[in-house]
């Protein structure tokens, strides 16, 4: 079985990886998210974060309205491209990708700062249209002889102790013990859209907001769920900068960087043997 995992598309959908696709007999795209381009993203940065403040606030909600469905329409443009491919895919969602869930902590929007249009989930409106991708965050898919588990991870490490980061937390032990005859076997994989907790695969860059730079940003929930259960494989993303492999335990975990930027992985496995290759920029 061959599989390509890309993730990060951020509104496009590189031509090299249908070329890819079909020069390597790839079997199924394995995807960690973030579809949607976040093409406001320096505006919101430099207005929003680390504050308590609604980027509609500061610029007005038709203006931002706008923002946001221009950024939907350009990754919805992404999805259909992998929906069209002659290949299944299978996808967890990523903190770009609108659906607005929180695993990691415990979260209530002050009613000063709350507008209802703006909460609303579009992600999974967008994705039910289209049938040729497996959306699969907090549940699973079967393929090839492999369980693929599937997670969000969020985009910060998260509060152990918070009511969501357990409930989440559940969900996933839940499944891996479904699977457990499977795991032994070394048949299940792991995807995330983040990736696990302070590893080389999520520190984040020297470019960053001063307030997170240099920090491991990674997920803790993804990191106990790998620490206690040891998968064959982990894939995630969301770090751009921090793309490599690395072992945790018996687990190998990859970030191959962003789609959008040209990167990506090419796994085989043969008898449950896994041979990869990460794909380079352009």
């Amino acid at each position: 079985m061959k599989l390509l995992m890309v993730g990060d598309f951020h509104g496009e959908f590189p031509k090299k990886f249908e070329e890819i696709i079909k020069k390597e007999k790839i079997d199924l795209l394995v995807s960690n998210g973030d579809f949607f381009p976040f093409h406001y993203r320096k505006l919101y940065f430099k207005q929003c974060f680390a504050k308590e403040t609604m980027l509609w606030e500061v610029i007005g909600k038709n203006k931002y309205k706008k923002l946001i469905l221009k950024d939907l329409k350009d990754g919805e443009n992404a999805i259909s491209k992998i929906n069209d491919l002659l290949i299944p895919a299978v996808t967890v969602y990523g903190n770009i990708d609108y659906t607005r869930t929180v695993d990691f902590m415990d979260y209530k929007i002050n009613k000063a700062h709350y507008w209802k249009w703006d909460e609303q989930d579009f992600f999974h409106k967008i994705i039910k249209k289209y049938k040729n991708i497996h959306e699969i965050t907090y549940s699973y898919f079967a393929f090839g002889g492999y369980v693929f588990i599937g997670a969000y991870g969020g985009m910060v490490p998260g509060k152990v102790r918070s009511k969501n980061f357990i409930k989440h937390k559940k969900i996933l032990e839940k499944l891996f013990n479904k699977f457990r005859k499977e795991n032994k076997n070394r048949k299940v994989i792991f995807v995330s859209h983040n990736v696990p907790y302070n590893t080389k695969l999520d520190k984040i860059g020297m470019k960053a907001h001063k307030s997170v730079r240099g920090k491991h940003y990674g997920s803790k929930i993804v990191r106990k769920i790998i620490d206690k259960y040891q998968p064959v494989l982990h894939f995630g993303g969301h770090i751009h900068e921090s793309k490599g492999t690395q072992k945790i335990g018996k687990t190998l975990c990859i970030n191959p960087g962003a789609a959008h930027d040209g990167n990506g992985v090419i796994v085989e496995i043969t008898n449950k043997k896994i041979k990869f290759r990460l794909i380079r920029s352009f």
